[in-house]
């Protein structure tokens, strides 16, 4: 069976710097396509009716939004939203848009299972976005994106500023950021942990891969900038 890939759409002009952040955009886009047989998030989720349990509810006329709080959990087909706080709207043609947020150190919480595999996508982060229209998800702030078979091996995992995921193309994107600076990573670039094809998956509950800069690929006599590679 033929294996179809993401598609990259860095929106840069062709200079050498963004030539190397596309390269590691593209890396991560291919990374969490799975390494697999194409596979687009659960169709059907779109169609359907969205379930919200929480504490407290209200409404906004004026702005025609509904405004969830307290242990929010949301539920879309094969979608789930869990936070603090989730705002809901509908458009006229009746597509629905969630924003979800937490605060403190707890983060809002994403799965959508992927469909014709027992595989989920899920992710952590202080904004979550679901735009019902597009199937489009975006994590903001802290952001981290797993791949899982089933619900408990870890196939892929993605650490980010801003991840976006395109349900209907199985599409990722990842941008870095201050807010996930650290330590051993002061510039706040993205970060991956990537599973080979014909390797074995890592447990949940194993041990974050030691991340260095790669020194394979140069452009210009320069290491290429935005990539990194995983170190046994």
């Amino acid at each position: 069976m033929n294996e179809s890939f993401p598609r990259l759409d860095t929106g840069r002009r062709s200079t050498p710097s963004a030539h190397r952040a596309g390269l590691a955009a593209l890396l991560v886009a291919l990374s969490l396509a799975g390494f697999a047989p194409f596979a687009h998030a659960e169709r059907a989720d779109k169609d359907k009716p969205l379930n919200i349990e929480a504490d407290n509810m209200t409404y906004d006329d004026l702005k025609q939004v509904n405004i969830f709080t307290g242990h929010v959990v949301a539920t879309k087909g094969t979608i789930v939203i869990k936070a603090d706080r989730v705002e809901v709207h509908q458009d006229p043609q009746g597509y629905q848009y969630a924003t979800g947020t937490s605060t403190g150190t707890n983060l809002a919480y994403f799965r959508q299972k992927r469909e014709g595999v027992d595989e989920y996508v899920e992710g952590t982060a202080e904004r979550i976005d679901y735009d019902g229209k597009q199937d489009l998800t975006t994590l903001t702030t802290r952001a981290t994106v797993r791949r899982l078979q089933g619900l408990s091996t870890l196939m892929d995992e993605v650490h980010g500023s801003v991840i976006t995921y395109d349900g209907q193309n199985d599409f990722y994107t990842a941008k870095a950021g201050k807010d996930v600076a650290g330590p051993g990573n002061p510039a706040g670039r993205v970060r991956a942990m990537l599973s080979p094809r014909n390797g074995g998956a890592a447990p949940l509950n194993g041990a974050s891969a030691t991340l260095a800069p790669s020194t394979q690929i140069r452009t210009d006599g320069q290491s290429q900038q935005g990539q990194e590679t995983t170190r046994p």
